[in-house]
């Protein structure tokens, strides 16, 4: 092998990550650890209202650290979400901000840690993830980050970036910075007990998705290619555990582990599976992770012809008989376990959309990772078939 046939990547692994049962206790001590005194925990409207968040703000009151809450938080959070939470933190006087939920609740909150203390000439669409637009954001001007994750899917509390949907073209954005990465993670298995079934189908799938594309993907990882598949194990073999027995704390603790493995897994790239759910989310505001399962064998069949010989060596690592086929099968039986919708049309999407869905789909980041070139023919004819 030559120098210049040698891969030329850039690799990055997560934050400080405070896992087990009952660690929550910890968080005003993590928030100081942080250098963060005036927290605000941003949360979303159902999760304001439950136990586990009076829980965490209990803790940080009893520390002196106050016990202020925003809510405000849509399920494909947008920009209007973004600058009622930066108004609420510059009200308070905050210092450092709490993510503390779902994917939603964990992007929002970053995105105003980010933008809160910015240069007001700066938009946050100035900051997507592209090349290094990154670098137009005042690094010194982020505010600290803790993440408090209460699903087990998403994987946002190990990751470097958030996502936001943009209001006026219903387009969802990745937007990235380095100092996005929350500076220390609480990961409390047990926070994930009081979840909506639904909610555990939907999120534990959605780190399936993440597992599954970062381990297809053709970049070279390789550190990402075994965390990807020991994460599909994982789902494999606790999903339905959780999901059947909510307050089996050892499954809900090995989700949370898989979900935080497959962001940490797909720095080596997404695929199809995400470049289809990305645009059904943010024009018929389905849940993603749920979303992603809907599409998922559609897309297995549609990569079929690059993927079959590393889908055959997962299947072999997981137990799976019968390589590809045995692969699809078991994806098929979770999708059936779980009670997921069994296509798009299910989920509420018209057929009369499918082109301007194709091209959302091929604007996505996501689709340049996909191990198929994605064109407008194949992607429409991709999406036709999840129909």
């Amino acid at each position: 092998m030559t120098a210049h046939s040698v891969p030329n990547r850039n690799w990055s692994y997560p934050t400080a990550i405070k896992f087990g049962v009952g660690r929550i206790a910890e968080l005003a001590g993590q928030c100081r650890a942080a250098g963060i005194a005036r927290p605000l925990l941003v949360t979303d409207r159902a999760l304001a209202a439950l136990p586990i968040t009076a829980q965490a703000l209990d803790v940080l009151e009893a520390a002196g650290l106050g016990r202020a809450l925003f809510s405000q938080v849509d399920p494909n959070p947008n920009e209007g979400n973004m600058a009622a939470g930066i108004a609420a933190y510059l009200a308070g006087g905050h210092d450092g901000v709490i993510c503390f939920g779902g994917g939603s609740a964990l992007d929002l909150g970053k995105m105003i840690a980010l933008m809160a203390h910015q240069d007001p000439a700066l938009s946050v669409w100035d900051l997507e993830d592209i090349g290094d637009w990154w670098t137009r954001a005042d690094a010194t001007r982020i505010a600290p980050i803790l993440a408090v994750p209460t699903t087990a899917g998403t994987g946002s509390e190990v990751g470097r970036a958030g996502v936001l949907t943009n209001s006026a073209t219903h387009k969802k954005k990745i937007i990235f910075h380095p100092k996005l990465m929350p500076a220390i993670t609480i990961c409390d298995p047990a926070l994930t007990v009081g979840m909506p079934r639904f909610i555990t189908a939907g999120t534990g799938m959605d780190a399936l998705a993440h597992c599954l594309e970062a381990y297809c993907s053709p970049f070279y990882h390789p550190m990402s290619q075994g965390i990807a598949l020991e994460g599909m194990r994982l789902v494999f073999e606790n999903l339905t555990r959780a999901y059947d027995t909510p307050d089996d704390l050892q499954a809900r603790a090995h989700m949370m582990s898989a979900a935080a493995m497959g962001a940490v897994a797909f720095q080596k790239g997404l695929g199809a599976i995400h470049s289809l759910s990305h645009p059904v989310g943010a024009v018929y505001n389905t849940h993603h992770g749920t979303t992603n399962a809907v599409v998922m064998p559609m897309v297995l069949d549609f990569n079929r012809p690059a993927i079959e010989a590393v889908i055959d060596r997962a299947a072999a690592y997981l137990g799976f008989a019968g390589g590809f086929d045995g692969f699809r099968d078991q994806v098929m039986a979770l999708r059936a376990h779980l009670g997921i919708p069994p296509t798009l049309s299910a989920m509420g999407v018209k057929a009369e959309d499918l082109d301007m869905l194709t091209d959302m789909a091929l604007e996505d980041p996501s689709c340049g990772g996909n191990p198929i070139e994605m064109t407008r023919e194949n992607t429409r004819a991709l999406f036709q078939a999840c129909l």
